[in-house]
């Protein structure tokens, strides 16, 4: 089993995250990413955004020592959400749901909002092992399909 732990994100994880969030099959499964994956420029200011900014939370996913993905959270109309990549080499390995857990451990806002395509049944069922609750769906245009589909809408209350 992977050792799972979190930290706070690195200038020396950047290079890996980028190349995570451009491996054609995970962005086709998360559906609303980036315009542009491949854009460095837009990343590099989309994260530094992230990490200097005092409403989101966003920490590193490692495994065993490695750089795994990022996991964190942000507000959205005064609903905090969550979000998380992890690295495709690991999927099915708990590797997400120990993250979560790790995560929900150290964030005590409540409710908490998640959002998944919803034919990502992974993601989805990483999420409801957490304790989140379905609550609805919505249909909104996702960039890497670029295409209309229907999303699902998630809560956690305690």
């Amino acid at each position: 089993m992977v050792e799972v732990a979190l930290r706070s994100v690195e200038d020396s994880d950047l290079d890996a995250l980028f190349e995570q969030t451009r491996d054609p099959e995970p962005v086709r499964m998360a559906a609303f990413i980036a315009r542009d994956p491949d854009d460095r420029e837009a990343f590099d200011l989309h994260i530094a955004r992230l990490r200097s900014s005092q409403d989101i939370i966003l920490r590193a996913v490692t495994g065993d020592g490695r750089f795994l993905g990022t996991i964190g959270s942000f507000f959205v109309e005064g609903d905090a959400e969550i979000t998380y990549w992890i690295d495709r080499s690991v999927w099915g390995r708990g590797v997400a749901s120990r993250a979560l857990a790790l995560f929900l451990d150290t964030v005590e806002v409540r409710p908490l909002y998640a959002r998944a395509a919803s034919d990502n049944h992974g993601s989805l069922r990483v999420l409801q092992k957490a304790g989140f609750t379905v609550i609805g769906t919505e249909n909104a245009y996702a960039s890497a399909r670029n295409a209309e589909i229907e999303e699902t809408i998630l809560r956690l209350d305690f």
